[in-house]
């Protein structure tokens, strides 16, 4: 598919992965709605590409369907490109000290992060399936969710993240099967060490010795190389149903 001319719904816009995405997906040629739970950012990176903001938590299905509704409003139709970027990565061992559970950590890790991808992605494909086939593999529209290296490599302190991530690895393909009659694909990345807001405030030394861990290129990924790989995905119609890992052939440590 085409990038130039399509209408694009990024979450999690508002910063780090998605908003590099947002703004490729721009720069293509796009019209791109952000939704982020922090309307304020989603806001300020629409204002820089020209594109549109919504709200929502996306643990509430309610919430994601009425941004759905505003951001089709707003595009002037449903979005053909829809990339799941929002998520959160709380740590917390699963029996911690003197016998504390983390069933909390784990529940909302999962109503972010896998729920919330998978109320994403059943909106966008039942929007998308509304919409008139396009070029030469008549497709409706393609569906990016975001794994990560945890899904294969959990650290301790990761129960929750890995679970959360493995799930959305798993979805990948039975929900390409499941689409696939009307014309949309599924994929997922799974990105190894980033920059993010985290890791930008760790120290020289600190991020210097995270860089050492990953084979080549030995430094973090750039969030532009993941919105590059969105990019691929959505011009090359032959990938479907299928998890790729964007982690310079990191393999992430017990610990």
């Amino acid at each position: 598919m085409q990038i130039a001319q399509q209408t694009a719904l990024v979450t999690g816009g508002g910063s780090g992965l998605g908003a590099a995405t947002a703004r490729r997906l721009a720069g293509l040629g796009a019209k791109v709605a952000i939704l982020d739970f922090d309307l304020a950012r989603a806001q300020s990176v629409a204002d820089s590409i020209g594109g549109v903001a919504v709200q929502a938590d996306v643990s509430d299905e309610a919430a994601v369907e009425a941004a759905f509704n505003q951001a089709i409003d707003k595009l002037g139709s449903a979005p053909r490109i829809t990339v799941s970027c929002a998520g959160i990565g709380l740590a917390a061992r699963i029996v911690g000290r003197e016998g504390k559970l983390s069933t909390d950590v784990f529940t909302k890790t999962l109503q972010v992060n896998l729920f919330g991808t998978y109320f994403v992605m059943s909106h966008a494909a039942r929007a998308m399936a509304d919409l008139e086939p396009v070029g030469d593999s008549n497709e409706r529209g393609v569906i990016i969710n975001t794994s990560s290296v945890a899904w294969q490599d959990g650290q301790l302190g990761q129960a929750a993240y890995a679970a959360s991530k493995g799930a959305i690895a798993s979805l990948c393909l039975p929900a390409a099967r499941e689409f696939s009659r009307s014309g949309i694909r599924v994929m997922a990345i799974a990105p190894g060490l980033f920059e993010t807001a985290m890791t930008e405030t760790l120290p020289d030394d600190v991020r210097t010795a995270i860089s050492a861990t990953i084979p080549f290129p030995s430094r973090l990924g750039h969030a532009d190389e993941y919105a590059q790989l969105v990019e691929q995905i959505v011009t090359n119609p032959f990938l479907n149903g299928t998890t790729i890992r964007l982690d310079g052939a990191v393999r992430l440590p017990p610990r």
